[in-house]
């Protein structure tokens, strides 16, 4: 059971906070329908990932056994029995599924949409270049709009959802380039995929999103809608722009950035101004 839990990863669950984006950003977090809605969709999110993580694993096990790390996970080392795994992953989707539907019609097709894309993309898409990090973020952009569905927005601005989609594959392709960096030449041999990447290749990438999701979020900031008149919410740019530039040091000089959930779980200048950032926007968003 420790296995099959290690293989649900648990870990990773964090990605799921995108789903109180809109509840955050709307100013609702004293709606306590709204937040008892979205930490229902939370949890079914994570389940659902859940699903798709076994479902990646059993996959990938030949694969998993090819690489440093990944070949110490319960599946690829033989510490989880695959029926078991395969069992779990469907009772775990169809369970997420039937749950949805009661909480939120539109919630559970926004669901349905993320199990098909992730199926698509574990067995055909995941290895068609530039596609494949592309769908990594419309998963990330589907949990928010995940969040939308289930409360009565008012405020929310479309211009979150291009921001979010821009800092998704900011951390995408930093896993990839932290990727090519640690297997090196038999980057290959453990996902083929990434014989059609480069370094030089994900750096300017990099350069793009990084450049957009800045962009994009302080166009948000003094053109959405319904925020504060006095513009306070443009105090939170100077923490987007470290958190992102932290992140790039990590990811460029510690070479970090296989799994951006411990990054965040473990670095605590990060953490510490993801706070920062999220006490800002609270104050402007709720007090001012």
């Amino acid at each position: 059971m420790l296995a099959l839990l290690e293989t649900m990863r648990p870990r990773q669950w964090p990605k799921n906070v995108f789903v109180f984006v809109a509840l955050f950003f709307d100013s609702q977090l004293a709606n306590g329908r709204s937040v008892l809605h979205t930490l229902a969709a939370f949890v079914l999110l994570c389940l659902m990932s859940s699903a798709v993580y076994l479902m990646n694993d059993l996959a990938d096990i030949e694969s998993d056994r090819q690489h440093p790390t990944k070949k110490k996970r319960p599946l690829p080392s033989g510490r989880l029995n695959p029926t078991l795994a395969r069992a779990t992953s469907v009772t775990l989707a169809l369970g997420s599924l039937i749950a949805g539907y009661f909480l939120s019609p539109p919630f559970n097709l926004i669901l349905a949409t993320y199990l098909v894309i992730q199926i698509a993309y574990t067995f055909w898409l995941k290895h068609v270049v530039l596609l494949d990090v592309s769908l990594v973020a419309a998963g990330f952009v589907l949990r928010i709009a995940a969040g939308v569905t289930i409360i009565q927005v008012q405020r929310f601005s479309p211009w979150l959802y291009v921001f979010g989609g821009f800092l998704a594959l900011f951390m995408i392709l930093g896993k990839r380039r932290h990727e090519l960096v640690l297997l090196g030449q038999n980057a290959g041999s453990h996902r083929a995929i990434l014989e059609e990447y480069t370094l030089d290749l994900i750096d300017r990438m990099l350069t793009i999103v990084t450049t957009s999701a800045i962009v994009s979020y302080t166009l948000y900031t003094f053109l959405a809608e319904g925020l504060p008149e006095n513009h306070s919410m443009m105090l939170t740019i100077p923490f987007l722009l470290y958190a992102l530039f932290r992140y790039m040091y990590l990811i460029y000089v510690r070479e970090e950035g296989g799994a951006p959930e411990e990054i965040v779980l473990r670095d605590r200048p990060l953490q510490l101004t993801i706070v920062l950032f999220t006490l800002v926007a609270f104050i402007a968003l709720y007090i001012f």
